[in-house]
């Protein structure tokens, strides 16, 4: 079975750890995120993946190869101009083919059954499934409406007054090739705003399959950090450090997350931190709850409108998360 990872985005939430490469890119505890993704799929039988590029194509690449060490076989399509969820699906449909196909967020890591959920779009003959799961926290995610099995719409952030569990997209679908028939051709486009009410309209059924299981949305630093620390602590670790890392003499790191080639000074206490790619920490420093880049990284670039803001510290460029 074929598969889309859409892998566009620019990411500028987890700024500036995506300065030099897109959000699937940034390494999970030393994993790229997007090859979580790929590795999911292959669990499915999903080896041939379609995977879409726009910002800094080349780090998402240089992450995945050919898709060999994923298990997977790998086509990149790149987009000139973002195209949006479904306009993404409109440009690589010659490479997608004419059986289902499951399209996946390339910012996600889980362990949703694939399998139950291609199951059931099967019995149900919709155009379209939905993988959906309750929202018992009520993060800020648009509730789907589900009405006997079938989606009945989209609207809003979930409501705290309202008592029943509201549902969130996962990211994850599986399309029949006759949704392109609700594609339209070479434009911007998203698939729960432009494509599944078009269809919906029309009489086509969309189903909701109704999951369970773990999924994390690495979309911003706040959760990037608490995600990975999640994943340690399931490991009875708290702290990550990448190749090349060194802690020169009464360096202190707990429930930290450390990429390649990071030095700690001595005497550094670094606590809840992110410290990006050929840092070094100062002897004696004291940085808590931040990330930390190189300052060399971000020099004469903009911050994103949607980034925290952050300060240069001498070599390095520092952003407090409690902002």
């Amino acid at each position: 079975m074929r598969a889309m990872i859409l892998s566009a985005g620019y990411g500028t939430r987890l700024w500036p750890l995506t300065e030099d490469r897109t959000k699937p890119a940034i390494p999970i505890l030393g994993k790229p995120l997007v090859g979580y993704v790929a590795e999911y799929l292959a669990q499915y039988g999903c080896h041939d993946i379609v995977v879409n590029l726009h910002h800094r194509p080349e780090s998402v690449k240089a992450a995945l190869g050919d898709g060999s060490q994923f298990g997977v076989n790998l086509q990149y399509v790149e987009e000139l101009e973002i195209l949006g969820t479904s306009g993404a699906l409109d440009n690589a449909r010659h490479l997608l083919g004419n059986e289902t196909f499951v399209v996946i967020n390339g910012k996600i890591i889980t362990d949703i059954d694939l399998g139950k959920a291609l199951d059931h779009h099967r019995v149900t003959e919709a155009l379209a499934t939905l993988v959906l799961l309750p929202n018992s926290n009520r993060e800020q995610f648009s509730v789907v409406d589900v009405r006997d099995g079938l989606v009945a719409g989209f609207r809003g952030m979930p409501s705290p007054e309202v008592e029943d569990t509201p549902l969130m997209f996962t990211g994850i679908q599986i399309l029949e090739p006759g949704i392109f028939e609700y594609i339209p051709r070479g434009v911007f486009s998203h698939s729960t705003t432009d494509v599944y009410p078009q269809a919906m309209a029309d009489g086509q059924r969309i189903g909701a399959y109704v999951a369970q299981g773990r999924w994390f949305e690495l979309s911003t630093v706040q959760r990037y950090l608490e995600i990975s620390l999640s994943m340690l602590a399931e490991k009875g670790q708290d702290t990550f450090r990448g190749k090349n890392c060194r802690l020169e003499e009464g360096a202190k790191v707990f429930e930290s997350i450390l990429w390649d080639n990071v030095t700690v000074g001595s005497g550094a206490s670094l606590r809840r931190v992110i410290v990006g790619d050929g840092v070094t920490i100062q002897p004696g420093s004291m940085v808590y709850n931040s990330v930390v880049v190189a300052a060399a990284l971000v020099q004469g670039r903009s911050r994103p409108e949607k980034a925290l803001k952050g300060e240069f510290q001498g070599p390095n460029f520092v952003v407090p998360l409690t902002r």
